[in-house]
């Protein structure tokens, strides 16, 4: 299969993943499901835990269908250049997909500007989160908001991945100014 095929074909899956049902996924006061996975961050591989982020403040943690793919790379582009607002409200965040390692460590450099992670979404944390699509092994492009407590603060589902940075920020932020009460 030459290289263009193949970027047509993971197009194409891209395009389905976005455009079906995704199951219910977590609500807001769920306790969110703790994992460990692979991550990249700088082209650099680690292994994530969730715990520990959640230790070092709240987690955004965003699922996305695909790296390289056009609405996942400007997404990732955009939470790359909000980082700092992230990191001013005390949060962290994680992008999580069904691509392997290799790939996320390259979208890491490449789309993330070396700014945070990206992660291994296994089919089983991708259940876990409930944010699979209909006939697919592909993530939806659901944003999640986890309090320190480990329970969900916010959730975002749109397959549209312009305002899942803003809409996540905002989150963060009340959260920041509730906890400085």
């Amino acid at each position: 299969m030459t290289k263009q095929i193949r970027t047509i074909l993971i197009a194409i899956l891209a395009m389905l993943a976005l455009n079906s049902p995704a199951a219910a996924q977590l609500a807001v006061g769920d306790k969110a499901p703790v994992f460990t996975t692979k991550a990249a961050m700088a082209g650099t591989e680690f292994g994530y835990s969730l715990a520990m982020a959640l230790r070092k403040g709240p987690v955004v943690l965003y699922f996305y269908p695909k790296a390289f793919t056009h609405g996942c790379t400007l997404e990732a582009n955009q939470f790359a250049d909000a980082m700092p607002d992230f990191k001013a409200a005390g949060a962290t965040v994680m992008g999580l997909s069904n691509d392997n390692i290799e790939t996320l460590k390259r979208f890491s450099r490449e789309e993330c500007r070396d700014a945070f992670p990206v992660g291994v979404a296994s089919d089983g944390l991708i259940s876990d989160y409930q944010v699979g699509s209909e006939g697919s092994r592909l993530a939806s492009r659901v944003s999640f908001v986890i309090s320190q407590d480990g329970r969900v603060h916010y959730v975002y589902a749109s397959a549209d991945y312009r305002a899942h940075v803003r809409q996540t920020l905002a989150s963060v932020r009340g959260l920041a100014k509730s906890a400085a009460k």
